[in-house]
This record gives structure tokens, C-alpha cells and sequence, in this order.
């Protein structure tokens, strides 16, 4: 199939994960992403190491963060502080549809980079931007990551950090970077509409600390509404409704229960779990009554979850109606068997033909997955982009004795 953004071409300066996953989204959709990357080094997400995470040691020899928010890109190497990198930049820009970075604003303006500047090489183009804070305040110039901006500055950490629990939630790797790109993504894509339908360009912004408001929004709805730091939880095993609760079965996992309407649930649920007089139960029906006496019912329903492990309750609430679900690792959400029908995971191989999986853009178009696609190496495509902007070998061989491509 060919993807709904073919056609569309990204000029992406952007490094790290934030912003360039906004990038492997738009690929994934089918548009042409170009990676900017200097000529020195690159994206300094290149060379970060996680851990033990190395390629050397993974069964497949693949960079996987920087696969995740580069996959499906050309990359080339431009220095564009100089005179003839820029000139080149300035090309490459007036050929796309999209302008999208995570430099902030002061950069943006020393590189002569501002909506006039990018708008001089191309009048139609969108431009998005992905920064830590915004690009106004008094912050618009401080860089921002995930760990700080999105989960602690956002106020993530504070409503995932279970109650009574004296160190604060924490991340995986990318945690709030793949959220925001994601949804820079989907606003690059409604400026595309709205250009297509009006011929207007519009400059799209995102933040991390936005995504992670919108990502707490009814907590802070709280706070403000009243006066108190958003909604209080509750240990596990204790709830206002105790169907709407995470318990701990006999082998140390968890059951999270979700069942939103408590009269329609609860005589089904406690046959289940065997405990049926409590589906008759006056301190439990109707389900006033249940959440009133809720300390009562989560004690009792925790402690026939306890007396059982996972694989038991797996099979005794396989035909409930209500939603309800086990606390996944990300092995086992690897191998759900939803993923692969569903096309969650690609396909790919390394260089030695190891083959991998990587998650795909969560977003589909006619029930079809995007193509598998690898991160491009440094400045990989630098020389078939030149020539696609009309360059040819000699004006190349100048820029690489200049210094301006690698």
C-alpha cells in the first residue's frame, strides 16, 4: 500500500528521541524524512549507551533507541554554519512540506533559523517544533528530557508514585519522548490538512511539558478545582470502588480490575473468584452500598485473589465481561497475541541478518503496518540528496573539501 503521506517530505533537525520519533511516525506514514545530522558526529543519540544495552551484546547488533525514533530515514551530513552547508540546507528545505526540529528558539535564531529565515527558502513550509518547555516563558532557551521535564517537571512522577510509597515513580527510556513525538506527529499532520484545504502553513509547537499535563490533565483539574495536589490514591487492595482495583494473586502478580459499573459486574465477578454469597451480600448490593463498604469488599476479594496464582485466574476470568487484565513485563506484552496480528511489531534485520523487532507507530491506515525500515547511518544518504537537489559530482567534491558534507 502506499503510505498516506506519500509524497510529503520532512526536512528533520532534531536529535535524541522527542523529536525524531515525531519523525519515524511520519515515515512509517509513508512521507520522505531527512535526517540533518552535522559532520562531525551526528546525533549525539548515537552514541548513547543504556546500561549494559550495548549492540555487542544484544543478539542483534542494533543501536534499538536510536532505531526506534530513526527508522525509515535518509540522513545527511551537513555542516550548516557554513556558507556552502547552508546553501545547501536552504535547497533542501525549499524541495519539502515540513520543517521539523528540536532546536530552541535562541539556537534557532544564531543559526538564522527563524519562521523568516526557514520561510525565505520556502514560503509553504510547515514547520514544527518539539521543545522541553515551550518557546515562550522564561525557560523557552532550557533543554529538556524525558526523566525531568516530561515525569518530574510535568507532575507524572507525583501521580504514578503509589500512595504511601516514598520514592517516586520512575521510567524506561523514551517513557514521555515516544508520547510527545507521537503527538507532534499528529499535529504535523493536521497542519498538512489544513495547508491542503486553505494553502496556509502553519507553525506547529508541542512540548514535553504539555504532554505530560495532558497525559495528568484530570489531576490537575483537581488541583485547581480544589486546591488539593491531584487525586489521591490509594494503597493496593483499598479503593472507593472495589472493582476498579489492582490485587496481588498467590505467585506475586497482579490483577488490575476495571469494571466501571458495579452493579452489572459484581454477582458475575464473585461467582467467578468463589465467593457468590457476596453477589447477595446487603453491605455489597446495590453498589451504593458496595462503595460504602468498600474497605470491607477489597479485603475480601484480595484475599481470595491471594489464595491463587496468575495461570489460575487467567483461566477463571477468561470469559468475564468485564475489563480486567494482568500487569504485563514487556516480554510478555511482546508476545501478546494481539501484537502480531495486529502488525504492533516490525520485522527487521541487522547487518549480519539477526533479525529484531521494533514497535511501530501506533497509529494504522487500512489495516496495513508500515514496511520494515532501518535507521540510516551517518550522513548514509548525503550524496543521493545532493543529487536529487540538482548538485553534481564536482559541486559535491568542492562541498567535502570545504568541510560542508561529509
Amino acid at each position: 500500500m502506499t503510505g498516506v503521506l506519500s509524497g510529503v517530505r520532512v526536512v528533520e533537525l532534531a536529535s535524541w528521541t522527542y523529536v525524531p520519533s515525531a519523525g519515524a511516525a511520519l515515515a512509517d506514514w509513508g512521507a520522505d524524512v531527512i535526517k540533518v545530522e552535522d559532520v562531525k558526529a551526528g546525533d549525539p543519540g548515537r552514541a548513547l549507551v543504556i546500561g549494559g544495552f550495548t549492540k555487542d551484546a544484544a543478539r542483534a547488533k542494533v543501536d534499538f533507541i536510536l532505531e526506534i525514533g530513526n527508522r525509515g530515514k535518509r540522513s545527511i551530513a551537513l555542516d550548516i554554519k557554513s556558507d556552502t552547508g547552508r546553501e545547501h540546507f536552504g535547497r533542501l528545505l525549499a524541495t519539502a512540506d515540513v520543517f521539523l526540529t528540536n532546536w530552541l528558539p535562541g539556537p534557532l535564531e544564531r543559526a538564522r533559523l527563524t519562521v523568516d529565515d526557514v520561510r525565505a527558502f520556502n514560503p509553504r513550509i510547515i514547520i514544527a517544533r518539539g521543545t522541553g518547555t515551550g518557546v515562550r516563558g522564561p525557560d523557552r532557551d532550557k533543554g529538556g528530557f524525558d526523566a525531568a521535564t516530561y515525569l518530574s517537571r510535568g507532575g507524572v512522577a507525583y501521580t504514578l508514585t503509589p500512595f504511601g510509597t516514598e520514592t517516586p515513580a520512575v521510567q524506561g527510556p523514551g517513557f514521555g519522548d515516544l508520547q510527545g513525538g507521537i503527538t507532534l506527529a499528529g499535529g504535523v499532520c493536521a497542519a498538512l490538512f489544513h495547508r491542503e484545504r486553505t494553502g496556509e502553513p502553519s507553525i506547529v509547537d508541542s512540548s514535553l511539558l504539555a504532554q505530560a499535563m495532558w497525559t495528568i490533565a484530570p489531576s490537575i483539574s483537581v488541583a485547581d478545582l480544589f486546591g488539593i495536589d491531584g487525586i489521591p490514591g490509594a494503597p493496593p487492595g483499598l479503593a472507593i470502588n472495589p472493582l476498579v482495583n489492582r490485587y496481588k494473586t498467590k505467585d506475586d502478580r497482579w490483577l488490575q480490575l476495571v469494571f466501571l459499573q458495579p452493579d452489572r459486574f459484581w454477582a458475575g465477578f464473585c461467582a467467578r473468584i468463589g465467593l457468590p454469597e457476596l453477589a447477595t451480600d446487603e453491605r455489597f448490593v446495590p453498589s451504593s452500598n458496595l462503595i460504602a463498604n468498600a474497605t470491607e469488599a477489597c479485603a475480601l476479594v484480595g484475599e481470595a485473589i491471594a489464595a491463587k496464582d496468575l495461570a489460575h485466574w487467567r483461566e477463571a476470568l477468561a470469559d468475564e465481561p468485564g475489563v480486567w487484565a494482568a500487569l504485563a513485563t514487556p516480554k510478555e506484552t511482546l508476545n501478546d497475541p494481539q501484537v502480531g496480528p495486529n502488525g504492533y511489531v516490525i520485522s527487521n534485520a541487522d547487518d549480519h541478518g539477526n533479525e529484531y523487532q521494533v514497535v511501530a507507530a501506533p497509529v494504522q491506515f487500512d489495516e496495513t503496518p508500515p514496511e520494515p525500515a532501518r535507521a540510516p547511518e551517518h550522513g548514509q544518504h548525503t550524496e543521493e540528496i545532493l543529487l536529487e537537489l540538482g548538485l553534481d559530482w564536482d559541486d559535491i567534491a568542492t562541498a567535502k573539501d570545504r568541510g560542508a558534507i561529509l
